[in-house]
């Protein structure tokens, strides 16, 4: 069973139908224990920064979702879900997120139009550098699981006016250009972000979440 957090913000169903649709058992849930014995989790979001640490402060979800990672649970943060992976947001205020991801959230500057909205290429990070003939530790394709059986270069579909940076180069594990190319997905182990909707994404977005099943499929853990 793959556990959508629910905090009260964001686009679970969206979420859920997605998977449903490929076949897969997908339940809402704020409850701990079902989220802890989940095969894999997902963490949505559209919203404010703010009020979404809050919801996860309140709830005591904050705690479950750095045990969920931390023992090595498939675990995937969308859009909002993945902003609040991060330390620090600076999102109408300053605010502290997760912490889990060392880096923060900014606002795109002038002149560039928000919300960035609509459908943009996403480039796994190792395909760039090399493209750019650069030498890089970064993973190459065919390393990350959720690119499996994606074209190259391939368009997801975005809605964000703010956009994470990550301290550390090597969790980026795909770049999209507004601009100015940033962070569009990142990786680190088990768990996986990513700014754009691959719910939205149409057949591409359905592949990548068919890839994040798959992994789920695969994970054996201890029940609560």
């Amino acid at each position: 069973m793959i556990a959508i957090i629910d905090y009260g913000m964001g686009n679970l169903r969206s979420v859920q139908k997605a998977f449903e649709h490929l076949g897969y058992e997908a339940r809402i849930t704020h409850a701990p224990a079902e989220i802890v014995s989940a095969n894999a989790c997902v963490l949505p979001g559209v919203g404010a920064f703010r009020d979404a640490i809050k919801r996860l402060n309140q709830t005591g979800l904050d705690e479950v979702i750095r045990e969920t990672i931390a023992e090595g649970k498939p675990f995937l943060g969308i859009c909002l879900g993945m902003q609040l992976l991060f330390s620090r947001s600076y999102e109408y205020g300053e605010y502290e997120g997760l912490g889990i991801i060392e880096g923060t959230i900014d606002k795109f500057p002038p002149p560039l139009r928000v919300p960035h909205i609509g459908w943009n290429t996403v480039t796994e990070s190792g395909m760039r550098k090399a493209e750019c003939g650069l030498n890089t530790d970064a993973p190459t394709r065919g390393e990350n699981p959720l690119f499996s059986g994606i074209p190259a270069n391939s368009y997801f579909y975005f809605v964000h006016s703010y956009y994470v940076q990550p301290s550390k180069e090597d969790v980026t594990a795909a770049t999209t250009e507004y601009g100015f190319e940033f962070t569009s997905m990142i990786r680190r182990d088990n768990l996986f972000a990513t700014q754009f909707h691959p719910e939205k994404s149409q057949q591409t977005g359905l592949v990548m979440l068919r890839n994040f099943a798959q992994l789920a499929e695969k994970a054996t853990f201890p029940k609560a």
